[in-house]
């Protein structure tokens, strides 16, 4: 399986931190930058390029790494074939169910509220949830994508 990585400052040293984690379980990663810690890089441009990336990889996933990851989720939202979910603590079902319903492809993770540990679990629990392909998530995740004639990648 293949992940795409991109970070700003305020996420950089956890993405450092989980790229070691995930190639531990021999994952092939494609960082996508930030690849160096400068205070005044702006998110858009390392996660628009994960975002491309995904939605022109079909069965790829992404993990976005920023402040709050809120931005940094919306901006991913714009790219079509996108479905990003936000994580920055509370309840970690959220997780499951962001594959299980929603087939979410890229995790956006908010770095200032949850610990490297935190981050390390949610993202192993969010790549080993399978979407089940349910008729009723399907038909949902067309309307998502604004055409029902127009698959996702499942």
């Amino acid at each position: 399986m293949k992940i795409y990585l991109g970070a700003d400052h305020a996420g950089f040293k956890m993405k450092e931190e989980i790229k070691t984690f995930l190639r531990g379980f021999g994952y092939t990663i494609d960082d996508q930058g930030a690849f160096t810690l400068d205070p005044n890089d702006d998110y858009p441009d390392f996660m628009r390029l994960v975002a491309r990336q995904v939605s022109s990889d079909p069965g790829s996933f992404g993990i976005l790494f920023g402040g709050s990851g809120q931005g940094e989720a919306m901006l991913a939202n714009r790219t079509r074939g996108i479905r990003a979910t936000v994580f920055y603590g509370g309840p970690e079902e959220i997780i499951n169910l962001s594959r299980v319903h929603n087939n979410a492809n890229i995790l956006s993770l908010g770095a200032r509220f949850i610990s490297t540990e935190q981050a390390k679990k949610v993202v192993k629990e969010w790549l080993s949830t399978d979407f089940p392909a349910e008729e009723r998530h399907r038909r949902r995740i067309l309307k998502i994508d604004g055409a029902a004639g127009d698959l996702p990648n499942f």
